[in-house]
């Protein structure tokens, strides 16, 4: 056994960084090996932290943890089963509350980092926090001095979970840096050049908040399974008020973020559509223009012997002269009905900087 926060030295590969108030673990990708660690934090809890990469191990961790704890025997021959996030609570002679199921969750140290998934599985009751295939990476990041201390103040095992999975959460914190760091650049393209490559885009940007966002529904569950569990105490409790905060703003974060991506949705329909009615505008006026050279080519066009001017000399000149004034007439016509230009034509009610100069000097001049 032992003493928390001291894990045994096989996971020394971690490096541990810390950086503008951040927990920073630098790993190249997320490797489990085989741990049993058992870890007394306090006097009241302990933290069974094993790890179980292949299905020989994960059976011979089960059936250890079926003759430890009883109790968890519903949990553990649900494990094999279960490849999403599951939660679930439980009442102990129906009384004592425990809380058990798996986790899904990306870890992401840094913006540039390649995310990867893992999936976890707990149980916590009154006196023991049990996590099975916990990475390498979030272990790191609970031997920092921070969480060190804190788990070494947790009362319950319960608290315990509470200060692990505000730790993953860091994770999400990271992913949304850098997805907010893509969305602003998104953001510059769109008021420069509004591409029609960036609908793609903006569906690529959808889609990566979407993502995190679903790894984001367990956590909310679990602060609704807490509630259920330990019913108003867990209220006065500090570990929970924290993770409570840190998941409300990852909540806002989310919602900003949907409403930023509609925003973006929006803006480019709109200018799609204000393109194509510029298209068909144009298509229209031009139409428009040339319906009296149509007309002349269409009539003098037709295999006909008496058309008019047809045996002149000076009968081309007449017609190109009198198609070329038509067309000329028919845009002047369509310039003076305001169809050339912008088709509503509204006077604003804020006066201009010009007017607002002349109206100054006026007042002067009479004063």
């Amino acid at each position: 056994m032992h003493t928390c926060p001291f894990w045994d030295q096989k996971d020394g590969h971690a490096m541990k960084n810390m950086s503008a108030g951040v927990d920073k673990v630098i790993m190249n990708q997320i490797k489990l090996e085989a741990r049993r660690d058992k870890l007394s934090c306090s006097d009241h809890w302990q933290w069974w932290d094993w790890v179980a990469p292949d299905t020989d191990s994960m059976n011979d961790a089960l059936e250890e943890l079926t003759e430890a704890f009883p109790d968890m025997r519903y949990w553990l021959h649900k494990i094999p089963e279960v490849e999403s996030n599951y939660l679930s609570v439980r009442f102990v002679n129906g009384k004592e509350p425990v809380i058990f199921g798996s986790l899904l969750y990306a870890v992401k140290n840094e913006r540039d980092d390649k995310r990867q998934d893992n999936q976890m599985f707990f149980y916590v009751d009154r006196n023991n926090l049990v996590t099975l295939n916990m990475d390498d990476n979030t272990r790191g990041i609970m031997k920092t001095d921070e969480r060190a201390h804190m788990l070494q103040q947790c009362s319950e095992a319960r608290d315990g979970m509470f200060v692990l999975f505000r730790a993953i959460l860091h994770y999400y914190h990271v992913g949304m840096d850098h997805f907010e760091m893509n969305l602003r650049d998104l953001e510059r393209k769109m008021e420069s050049r509004n591409a029609r490559t960036l609908m793609d885009q903006i569906l690529a940007a959808r889609f990566e908040l979407l993502y995190w966002s679903n790894l984001f529904i367990p956590y909310s569950e679990l602060m609704a399974a807490s509630h259920e569990a330990y019913l108003d105490e867990i209220n006065e409790n500090r570990y929970f008020q924290q993770l409570q905060h840190r998941v409300e703003r990852m909540e806002r974060l989310f919602s900003h973020y949907e409403k930023e991506i509609d925003t973006l949705i929006s803006i480019d329909n709109a200018i799609s559509g204000v393109r194509g009615n510029e298209i068909m505008k144009t298509l229209t006026i031009v139409t428009a223009v040339f319906i009296p050279a149509t007309a002349a080519g269409a009539i003098w066009g037709m295999n006909f012997e008496n058309l008019p001017f047809i045996d002149k000399s000076w009968g081309v000149v007449l017609v190109l002269v009198v198609i070329i004034l038509s067309m000329i007439s028919m845009y002047v016509w369509l310039m003076m009905k305001g169809w050339t230009g912008d088709l509503l034509k509204v006077k604003s009610s804020q006066p201009s900087a010009e007017e607002t100069e002349k109206k100054g000097a006026t007042e002067k001049r009479k004063g």
